[in-house]
């Protein structure tokens, strides 16, 4: 992004109808951009759309007339409100995705209707569900200084008064959090990379509910292990043979729009994140491009101990 990114200006002055015009038509313009920022820095289309609106409602307020460029201000209005919002997540430790928003005020930032699970799902798609749960597990500067900079090309001079750092702290959060989203890759391996297939062609056979295509990714001896709260039950699951478990799979048809390819410890897997969040992870050991082992998954506490990246294409 190569516009110039200013800081907030002090909202002491009214707009003249010209200057809200212009605004009101840079905000639509920008809109879909705008959306990207903040999909990214909050992992929610839902939560997104809060943003926007919320990051109108200030720009609507404040003083323009010395704003040189607008959509780089603009900008940094959502990315200032979304950090806001990543700061209140943590301080408060809940997930805030089933709070009603109230209807404060209509307006170019208020979406007109919610986006739906299935946007969502779409939307997680188009970004990579993997780097949503990484990024989820960053910190709010980090995450910022990761998504404007590595996704946004926005120079750290203009990031760091954002999270009240220097330029070069704002690069070194970026740079950790670069490490934390390429975690566990390596070199180019043939073996993990027909891994990879074999967990998209998973993937895809259980979204597109092709039952036989599932099957023949699955070794004769297939075993499935699942945590008691992944449906929930009152023991650990244990399944056993190709067609036990490609049923068992099928089954779990609705949560696989929300899961994506991951390198889940290292090797080609698949994680379940909702929004962004972590719920399912899907462990797979590999025999001769077969799976042999499936270990689900959900217990928060072996959640927080995966090494969870991306697996590059």
């Amino acid at each position: 992004m190569d516009e110039h990114i200013t800081q907030e200006p002090t909202q002491t002055q009214a707009q003249t109808p010209e200057q809200t015009r212009t605004l009101t038509d840079r905000f639509e313009q920008d809109r879909t951009h705008l959306r990207s920022v903040a999909y990214r820095m909050l992992g929610s289309l839902a939560e997104a759309e809060d943003a926007l609106q919320d990051a109108w409602l200030r720009a609507s307020r404040a003083d323009i007339g010395e704003v040189e460029n607008l959509g780089g201000w603009l900008t940094t209005v959502v990315a200032r409100v979304c950090l806001n919002m990543l700061r209140s997540r943590r301080t408060r430790g809940e997930d805030p995705l089933d709070e009603a928003t109230p209807d404060v005020e209509t307006g170019p930032g208020q979406a007109e209707d919610r986006p739906d699970p299935e946007q969502e799902a779409v939307m997680a798609d188009s970004v990579g569900h993997a780097l949503l749960v990484v990024l989820d597990t960053l910190g709010p500067a980090e995450r910022l200084a990761f998504v404007l900079h590595d996704m946004f090309a926005v120079p750290f001079d203009q990031i760091a008064p954002m999270i009240e750092k220097t330029p070069a702290t704002a690069r070194q959060l970026a740079s950790r959090a670069r490490r934390r989203v390429k975690s566990g890759t390596t070199a180019p391996d043939p073996d993990q990379s027909r891994r990879r297939q074999v967990a998209e062609a998973f993937l895809a056979a259980t979204r597109g509910g092709d039952f036989e295509a599932l099957v023949t990714l699955l070794h004769p001896d297939v075993v499935l292990r699942a945590d008691k709260s992944v449906v929930p039950s009152p023991e650990p699951i244990f399944l056993g043979g190709a067609v036990t478990v490609a049923k068992a799979a099928m089954a779990a048809i609705g949560r696989a729009r929300f899961t994506g390819v991951a390198l889940v410890d290292g090797t080609p897997g698949l994680t379940m994140a909702p929004y962004g969040r972590l719920h399912v992870a899907l462990r797979f050991t590999y025999t001769d491009d077969k799976i042999t082992e499936i270990d689900v998954i959900a217990e928060p506490e072996r959640l927080r101990k995966l090494e969870i990246a991306v697996a590059d294409a």
